[in-house]
């Protein structure tokens, strides 16, 4: 999977910035998503096993999202050209950064 965090944390100097990794089944390596960031991946093989480890129990009614082709974040996504994944209905209609809200401040101690 192609693995990306993004800072959602307002205030902060890396706000709207993101990361992203490659990772793969045969490599021990893993992302650390903090408190604060958003969380996406592609998938690039035919299926994958994602796994988390979260520091809190899941919370459907505390879930957000931002969306996952915002021209301000820019994120390279390793798609062919003129290729579009296959998006969930819910994370298709998610906002842009620039419209959505963040319960997450650099200040913030969550």
């Amino acid at each position: 999977i192609y693995d990306v965090a993004v800072d959602l944390r307002r205030g902060s100097p890396t706000y709207g910035r993101w990361a992203g990794v490659l990772l793969a089944a045969r490599s021990p390596e893993h992302l650390w998503v903090p408190a604060g960031f958003a969380h996406g991946f592609l998938v690039l093989s035919r299926s994958a096993d994602v796994l988390y480890k979260s520091s809190a129990e899941y919370a459907p009614s505390a879930e957000r999202g931002i969306a996952w082709d915002d021209p301000d974040l820019g994120i390279t996504w390793p798609l062919p050209p003129g290729v579009r994944p296959l998006v969930s209905a819910k994370d298709a209609s998610l906002p842009n950064l620039a419209r959505s809200t963040s319960p997450f401040h650099v200040d913030d101690p969550r």
